[in-house]
Order: C-alpha cells, then sequence, then structure tokens
C-alpha cells in the first residue's frame, strides 16, 4: 500500500487500485487476448474473465513509494511479441502515473499463452 501525505491529510492507495488499473491497459492494447494465471492444480494457463483479470497481475511495493508490475498475458496468434510487450510496458506505466501519482519502476510482462490454431 502507498502512503502519500499531504497537508490536509493522507491518501492511502491500496494494491487493488494498481492491479485493476495495470490489468486494464494491458488488456487494451492490440494483440492481448487476456490476462491469464497458471493453476496450481494441473499446471494449465487459464484465461481470466474481466471481473477476474487482477489474479494475473502482481505489484510490489518498494520503499521509495514506487512500485513494479508483474503482468501474465495471453497473446493473439501471428503478433509481434516484441512490439506487443513495449506498448504494455509503455501504456501500463502511463495510466498507472497518470491515474494514481505513482512511480512505476518498472513493468514485467509474461506471456504465459499463445494460441496455435
Amino acid at each position: 500500500m502507498i502512503r502519500m501525505r499531504t497537508d490536509k491529510g493522507s491518501i492511502c492507495v491500496d494494491s487493488a487500485v494498481y492491479t485493476n488499473i495495470a490489468g486494464y491497459a494491458a488488456t487494451n492494447c492490440f494483440g492481448v487476448k487476456g490476462m491469464a494465471i497458471r493453476s496450481m492444480t494441473d499446471g494449465l494457463v487459464h484465461l481470466l474473465r474481466r471481473e477476474a483479470m487482477s489474479k494475473g497481475v502482481r505489484v510490489t511495493f518498494h520503499e521509495d513509494n514506487s512500485i513494479s508490475i508483474d503482468l501474465h498475458i495471453m497473446v493473439d496468434k501471428g503478433v509481434n511479441i516484441c512490439a506487443i510487450g513495449s506498448s504494455i510496458i509503455s501504456e501500463v506505466r502511463y495510466f498507472v502515473t497518470k491515474s494514481t501519482g505513482t512511480q512505476v519502476r518498472a513493468v514485467n510482462v509474461f506471456v504465459d499463452s499463445i494460441p496455435i490454431d
């Protein structure tokens, strides 16, 4: 949780805010099928629905009030993974900083699945 102090009080921003913003920003990028999660029971990667997409996002808080974001995604067939990764990193960094004012130290994108059909 990030805590910002002002002359009028303090503001606490919970990790759910960051995961939702990052998840929506990532899934709105071209070529992203959705957020993914790997099942612990069978080891398969599952596509998450819109309301559960925050499970594919992990936020790490640092002592200097910055954050790092890990995203697990599924991409569409035939897209350039390097280009998608760069697009996601810049979009997520921009939207999280714009919406919360928090500095984003790193955005790590993990491509967990690509359809082969």
